[in-house]
């Protein structure tokens, strides 16, 4: 809305508006509204989540020190989620289809963790949906994003070609034979790119959630990750730079870089109190809806192999939890002392704040990395 308001409408009248023209200067200024209104709003909304006994209630296998986070406010996940998206509208220019699907992706997977944290609430334990509920919601969510990606694609606003890392003359075509070179029958093509985009975003929605275990530890990785996604969009759609690295340029991309720095000053805002020990939690709400927001940006950016690494610790932590299901189904035996990842570290008798500080160190390393590969190509 300020960018209409100040660049479309003002800027040919007073010429000092020119400076909400360029992306760098509103993404600056996205993510400080948007860190500035989760410390704003972050104690009013503690204060009644304790009033309405919003609280969360903690696994009975899970290690015995999280008994005492028993009652902690949580669903904080509705301050990040408004957080990113106030100042996205404030900020973006809202002419641009890939913001509206980024902040539907977000706000999609924010109402089933909405759905999920209400149930746990109302019942006083900590089972909401189902298993099965809640991924069919999620992939629900998948197709509809799915459907809007395919008209785009007619449009010619939207490419199914992917970026390798490392490999600089491969980019494959998710809609194209890979041995015959050939479009896939429609059928065909519209099945294989429905399912990479389910596994995408499915994945790393619930790769966050099951990471939301410690406090301040998705929190803290989700500004990391989105960091680098921030800098990635920035990327993709500036011309020399993408030119210049030889990565796909996706013009429409750029207003991307807003949503991603809205995330960035989001999560900075909430990890003020959800930092160790935390004042409130930030429940599937935001988790889910935090992972399938970052999810849906690679998408669109065409990084989604990439996105492996910039949240590798948020998939390395899935894998812990799909190894040890696995392991016990198949061999009655257990990988891991406790699953996710880091409450094994916990049962081996690290401190929590340890095993925090540890885990955001390994994400900034991978994210660090997944940057370099923009150049080693």
């Amino acid at each position: 809305m300020l960018y209409f308001l100040l660049y479309d409408k003002l800027f040919p009248h007073f010429s000092p508006f020119r400076v909400f023209g360029y992306i760098t200067f509103r993404t600056a200024y996205a993510s400080l509204t948007a860190m500035l209104l989760c410390l704003v709003l972050g104690p009013w909304l503690i204060r009644k989540l304790r009033e309405f006994q919003i609280g969360q209630t903690i696994r009975e296998d899970g290690p015995r020190s999280h008994q005492t986070k028993q009652g902690t406010p949580t669903m904080g996940g509705l301050l990040i989620n408004i957080s990113i998206l106030v100042p996205t509208l404030l900020w973006a220019d809202l002419r641009n289809p890939y913001i509206w699907v980024a902040m539907f992706s977000l706000t999609a997977f924010g109402l089933v963790g909405f759905l999920d944290d209400y149930r746990k609430v109302t019942k006083r334990q900590n089972l909401g949906l189902t298993a099965r509920r809640k991924i069919a919601l999620q992939v629900a969510i998948s197709l509809a994003l799915g459907l809007a990606l395919m008209v785009m694609h007619s449009r010619g606003m939207y490419s199914t070609k992917m970026n390798v890392p490392f490999l600089k003359f491969f980019s494959p075509d998710l809609l194209v034979d890979p041995w015959l070179g050939n479009p896939y029958t429609y059928p065909l093509a519209f099945l294989f790119f429905f399912v990479f985009l389910i596994l995408v975003l499915v994945g790393s929605s619930n790769a966050v959630n099951l990471t939301d275990g410690l406090d301040g530890l998705a929190i803290g990785l989700t500004v990391i990750a989105a960091g680098a996604l921030t800098v990635i969009t920035y990327v993709a759609g500036h011309f020399q730079l993408a030119t210049y690295l030889e990565i796909q340029r996706v013009p429409q991309a750029a207003e991307l870089t807003i949503f991603c720095g809205s995330m960035v000053g989001a999560s900075l805002g909430f990890l003020w109190y959800n930092a160790h020990p935390a004042d409130i939690f930030m429940g599937d709400v935001g988790s889910l809806a935090l992972g399938g927001a970052m999810g849906t940006v690679a998408v669109l950016v065409k990084q989604e192999i990439l996105l492996l690494f910039i949240g590798g610790v948020f998939v390395i932590e899935a894998l812990s939890v799909i190894l040890q299901v696995g392991s016990y189904k198949l061999r009655g035996k257990r990988i891991f002392l406790m699953a996710p990842l880091h409450h094994h570290f916990e049962a081996l008798g690290w401190a929590e704040s340890k095993v925090i500080a540890r885990f955001w160190i390994t994400g900034l390393v991978m994210a660090l990395f997944a940057l370099t590969t923009l150049k080693l190509r």
